[in-house]
């Protein structure tokens, strides 16, 4: 019989895994931005308290929140600074540079987010990076202020000496330019890995970490598996990219932290190693490139 969900037309809770892991990237304050950082703040069905117990009690008790423009990321410090399962990610996303870089406001920006980068419980310095699927790559202007935004937040994470979460999206080439001419900061993180074979290759070539979402359990994700294979355990982390891309079976409801084990388990099968290994392996890398809590 299945476990209630943390809240009406949620999934129910999937079976607890064996050893507890951490979500590597998920978007707490997406419904909750007017809200304080606290445990009634509310996202209409479901508490932020509701939601990190549930993903505790099947075993992911700690995530990296991340704040993607300034007041996501003004959020992000407020709850890290809360709640202790978390720590967190600021940037401005790609998608939000174009916007700030026309406005002007560009700079501002990023010295705020290196500002709020500098809290103890900010570990990352993301998501940014290149997106060509909301913006068109051949408008010079918002090419620009994306490249842009990606070199300063790169620099930012040397400087700080934090994990860089890259967003690639549509950009697979690109990203990759980037990251060699400016020089990759010694723990970088695709997020939400969405390359073939090819591209996690070259990204384990180079030392990069390789970040899968609910996306790896989808059926017609045949390349994203055969990408995961390749890299093995030893550089891939798990996230929720909440609350978005839930896993199978629940693609297309809402996503939450409780949901990883589902992600977890697919993971496991294609690396062909027992859920317990697969789950102390994502633990290890996970403290490897973020510290502990």
């Amino acid at each position: 019989m299945s476990t209630p969900a943390p809240g009406p037309g949620r999934p129910p809770l999937p079976e607890p895994l064996p050893v507890p892991v951490v979500d590597n990237h998920t978007h707490l304050d997406i419904g909750r931005r007017d809200d304080v950082a606290t445990d009634d703040a509310t996202a209409g069905d479901a508490t932020l308290r509701d939601l990190l117990d549930a993903a505790t009690s099947v075993g992911v008790p700690r995530a990296v929140q991340i704040g993607c423009d300034l007041e996501s990321a003004r959020w992000t410090v407020g709850a890290v600074e809360e709640h202790p399962e978390l720590v967190g990610g600021v940037a401005i996303h790609p998608n939000e540079a174009p916007v700030l870089a026309r406005a002007g406001t560009l700079d501002d920006a990023l010295a705020e987010i290196e500002a709020l980068a500098a809290h103890p419980r900010v570990r990352v310095v993301g998501e940014t990076g290149l997106d060509w699927f909301r913006t068109d790559p051949r408008d010079d202007a918002a090419s620009r202020g994306q490249h842009a935004s990606f070199r300063a937040h790169i620099e930012m994470a040397k400087r700080l000496d934090l994990a860089l979460q890259v967003h690639d999206r549509d950009a697979h080439d690109d990203v990759l330019a980037v990251l060699a001419e400016v020089g990759a900061p010694e723990r970088t993180v695709l997020h939400c890995f969405s390359g073939d074979a090819e591209m996690a290759a070259e990204c384990s070539r180079r030392g990069y970490y390789l970040s899968f979402a609910g996306t790896v359990t989808f059926k017609n994700a045949g390349g994203l598996r055969d990408a995961l294979a390749l890299v093995g355990p030893e550089r891939v982390m798990v996230e929720t990219d909440a609350p978005f891309l839930a896993p199978a079976p629940h693609r297309g409801r809402p996503n939450a932290g409780y949901l990883v084990p589902h992600t977890v388990r697919v993971m496991a099968e294609v690396l062909d190693v027992g859920l317990e290994a697969m789950c102390h392996r994502l633990r290890e890398t996970t403290e490897s490139v973020y510290g502990d809590w």
